[in-house]
């Protein structure tokens, strides 16, 4: 990294952070907050669609979607109500290696809040009834899926990048299996996952450490100490170089692009920050943006941006065209990245790349539920809350060369996994 740096000064988020272990063993992040009357958490278990059984796709995203369809006294309108009546909101999801949740809630709710967080958690109904109808729910949306090219092109492009694998795999079913997805399953994949092993939390609210963990005591205390997962064997990106086309009769071409990436311990992370918004993450300044839209006015939205997996970090792309100039876009995109992995940022280019990934990076704690997610997405990386202040810091003191490097290190010979839905024409 460059010696001498420019130092970046701001208050520090650190200090505001609280790390709390409840008398029954639950940790978690705590930031009390006193400017408005709301109690914001968002939490995770480790364990998401990745633990899918191979015939039973979509299990966990089903799963997500069934907590709060009745659970404990309620029925799912009951339960839906009794939310709506405080003004409390709580969800769930699922996405390759996490199951997670949220709840917001105005403070003087926060004791009911909670409860109704835990029946979700410890008592979801799951029944026949309330499985057949999200179930049903997922069915319709595959069904748009098979027509619609976003969806179209990402399906292809996971199953290039992993064979054979659970990334592989679609997150949320599919239509030839997922009427096969019920309560048993549903139920074995629950006892599996929800444990207070690897379950991260972040509080921001009005809220102070000991009412919170007596909370949290209350709701995640009765969750097993063990989850039960099937090892996820690290993956590297497949197929880089090859193209894949699946042919839909639609006047435009949707392109995915993809490679390897790099992990976030990598030691030229950030640089690799830098450098991919330089290539393709900024919007209007980045160079794919400028090559593709700018000049040549082919492609309304063009971008890159870093993806990492548990088990595999990615660089992935996007761009949509006109058919008959799909060709020469994705050859501008495959010129424009071995240009910059070989050649690497203009100093101009790493002096605005740097201003706008400090500046910005505020907005992600203009919420309380942005600061909640930003913690938990730390706890699941393996950083301290040190990181909130030392971030910009490391952006700040990636010098070119530095740059240079890592755009080498991210890109490589520049070659790409390159999956095409449409009529693409000159490819």
């Amino acid at each position: 990294m460059t010696a001498h740096a420019p130092a970046v000064t701001v208050a520090s988020r650190a200090e505001h952070v609280q790390k709390i272990v409840t008398p029954g063993g639950v940790a978690a992040w705590l930031v009390e907050s006193y400017a408005v009357p709301l109690v914001a958490m968002e939490f995770s278990l480790r364990g998401g669609a990745a633990q899918d059984p191979v015939e039973k796709p979509g299990l966990a995203t089903l799963l997500a979607g069934l907590l709060d369809e009745g659970a404990g006294p309620y029925d799912a309108r009951g339960f839906h109500r009794a939310v709506e009546d405080l003004a409390i909101h709580i969800g769930f999801g699922a996405d390759r290696d996490s199951i997670s949740g949220h709840l917001q809630t105005l403070s003087k709710n926060t004791g009911k809040a909670f409860e109704l967080l835990k029946l979700a958690l410890t008592d979801a109904h799951l029944s026949d009834a309330d499985v057949a109808r999200v179930r049903s729910q997922l069915v319709a949306e595959l069904k748009r899926d098979q027509n619609e090219p976003d969806a179209m092109a990402s399906k292809a492009f996971r199953e290039a990048a992993f064979p054979n694998h659970p990334y592989g795999r679609p997150v949320r079913g599919e239509l030839a299996t997922i009427e096969s997805l019920a309560r048993p399953d549903l139920i074995a994949l629950r006892e599996r996952l929800f444990a207070r092993k690897d379950l991260k939390i972040a509080v921001v609210g009005a809220i102070d450490a000991k009412t919170l963990s007596d909370h949290l005591d209350a709701t995640f205390g009765p969750l097993a100490a063990q989850n039960d997962l099937a090892p996820t064997a690290p993956i590297t990106l497949s197929n880089v170089g090859a193209r894949q086309i699946v042919t839909l009769d639609i006047p435009q071409t949707t392109i995915r692009f993809g490679r390897p990436g790099v992990t976030k311990r990598d030691p030229d992370y950030f640089a690799v920050v830098v450098a991919n918004h330089i290539l393709g993450g900024g919007t209007f300044t980045a160079r794919l943006f400028r090559e593709v839209r700018e000049k040549r006015g082919m492609a309304y939205s063009v971008y890159s941006q870093l993806n990492e997996y548990d088990q595999c970090p990615m660089l992935l792309g996007a761009a949509a065209t006109k058919n008959e100039r799909a060709g020469e876009a994705l050859k501008i995109i495959e010129e424009e990245v071995r240009r910059f992995a070989e050649e690497g940022p203009t100093g101009e280019e790493l002096d605005k790349a740097k201003k706008f990934l400090i500046g910005s990076y505020a907005l992600r704690f203009d919420t309380s539920t942005k600061i909640a997610s930003q913690l938990v997405h730390l706890q699941q990386d393996g950083f301290e809350p040190s990181y909130l202040d030392e971030r910009n810091g490391r952006i700040a003191a990636v010098g070119l060369d530095d740059c240079k490097r890592a755009a080498k290190k991210l890109l490589g010979d520049g070659g790409l996994l390159v999956t095409m839905v449409g009529r693409p024409e000159g490819v």
